[in-house]
């Protein structure tokens, strides 16, 4: 029995991955990840958050009132996180985009706030609605780990756009702090 989930997961995860196309955008059934200037400058796992239709298109949570369909507030996603689609609870690509939408229309209607009801919060109601992984507990906080530990870079021009900030900034505190301590 095990085989033939584990057969089924694998066989998803080619299907999504077969479709991902980041020259136009297209990411099915993934959580796609993009760094914020500044903030992401200084903790680089802090960033905006969107989710895709299965049909590839992101859905993102940019702003008060406003969900974006198509390109994300900061920029082209540099990571994605493919997601199984068996493990909706109500399987398939229709309970999926239902719970996308869903979750985009009651975000339509919401303020944004930075600390807590933002884009991490807008795709966590969709994974909720949806049940992902029969869970009713996603939220903020696992997101962020999960799209980190799961998240795959798009490119390495893409890796370089999430760490080379940060890694610059250490890299003169560093030089800074050395250079105090050698006078």
């Amino acid at each position: 029995m095990a085989d033939v989930v584990e057969k089924d997961t694998m066989k998803n995860y080619q299907i999504a991955s077969e479709r991902i196309n980041p020259e136009i955008g297209r990411f099915p059934y993934c959580v796609v990840w993009t760094p914020i200037p500044i903030l992401s400058w200084l903790v680089p796992f802090i960033g905006h958050i969107g989710i895709c239709t299965s049909t590839g298109v992101i859905r993102d949570f940019a702003g008060p009132y406003f969900v974006s369909e198509g390109n994300m507030a900061f920029g082209k996603p540099t990571k994605y996180w493919i997601l199984d689609v068996s493990k909706v609870y109500a399987s398939g690509s229709n309970a999926w985009d239902t719970a996308v939408h869903d979750a985009s229309e009651e975000y339509k209607n919401r303020m944004h706030n930075l600390c807590c009801d933002n884009c991490h919060s807008h795709v966590a109601m969709a994974l909720n609605l949806m049940r992902y992984e029969n869970s009713t507990s996603w939220n903020m906080m696992n997101l962020c780990l999960r799209a980190l530990i799961h998240g795959k870079h798009i490119s390495c021009a893409a890796f370089l756009k999430t760490w080379l900030p940060f890694l610059m900034l250490v890299s003169i505190m560093l030089t800074a702090a050395l250079a105090i301590n050698l006078r």
